[in-house]
């Protein structure tokens, strides 16, 4: 079977220079597009000089047409506004499309679900396996436990991260409320400032932190009466988030057209 052909959307970002590197070095896929918007001043640079190898022979790009037209597959995270707009043409064309970009609005996942009645898309606010499986214990953790224990998710990021809470805490927050049966949007509290009472029951909590260089570390807490149940995961190298993403794009090959998440690619899906 042919290499799968990817290309890169937010190439020079911190994810897209990590794809670069990792997908020279896994077996089945081939780099043929690195994309970059209009301003970016890294267009017109070879990929591989741009994360500091040799060179080879993909320019960045603010080309979308000519990157579709050359690709099985899309691996994207850059920002909402330019994910919403690859959503539709990716569609067109019948290309995969793997979406790790966070900070998605209701109207944006609304964007994605029509693409995907069209062609493959896998979203998901993290591709690691195991905060992927950590989401599946915190749904069974919620639903073993209760409303009764209180549920609460910290997490801490870089510096330079730009959406809070970040798409891991979102999407642990979303499993704890499957687990219970509930609507996130209708319990998450994201902040807490002054005088704000006593805790209300079955809340799920949310708390930010940045600073430094922290890749990524998110715990869930469940506080009950006299006892605490924490779930926790730290990713230590941004190469987990490339190398699942890639696993998303190779598992996306001949799948019928949908909206999947990291828990179908892994095989997850039926532990929930």
């Amino acid at each position: 079977m042919n290499d799968l052909r990817l290309a890169v959307v937010g190439a020079a970002g911190r994810m897209g220079r990590m794809l670069i590197q990792t997908i020279p070095d896994t077996l089945g896929v081939r780099l043929v597009g690195a994309l970059e918007s209009p301003v970016s001043p890294e267009l017109g640079h070879d990929s591989g000089r741009l994360v500091g190898v040799a060179e080879n022979g993909v320019i960045v790009s603010a080309d979308a047409e000519a990157a579709l037209a050359d690709c099985d597959a899309l691996i994207d995270f850059s920002s909402p506004a330019s994910t919403v707009s690859l959503a539709p043409l990716a569609a067109e064309r019948g290309v995969a499309h793997v979406i790790g970009t966070t900070g998605l609005s209701t109207e944006d996942l609304g964007a994605l679900v029509a693409a995907a009645e069209k062609t493959v898309v896998v979203r998901s606010g993290n591709m690691s396996l195991g905060l992927n499986l950590l989401a599946v214990m915190v749904e069974r953790a919620a639903e073993a436990l209760g409303p009764a224990w209180d549920a609460e998710i910290v997490e801490m990021h870089h510096r330079m991260k730009v959406d809070a809470p970040s798409g891991t805490a979102l999407l642990l927050g979303e499993a704890a409320a499957r687990g219970r049966g509930v609507a996130l949007a209708e319990h998450a509290v994201r902040g807490r400032d002054g005088f704000t009472g006593p805790r209300k029951a079955g809340d799920i909590g949310f708390a930010v932190l940045r600073g430094g260089t922290v890749v990524g570390d998110h715990s869930v807490i469940f506080a009950g009466a006299g006892e605490r149940l924490e779930l926790s995961h730290r990713a230590e190298d941004r190469g987990i988030f490339a190398r699942g993403a890639i696993a998303a794009a190779l598992w996306t090959r001949g799948r019928p057209a949908g909206l999947y998440s990291m828990a179908d690619v892994l095989g997850l899906s039926a532990a929930r």
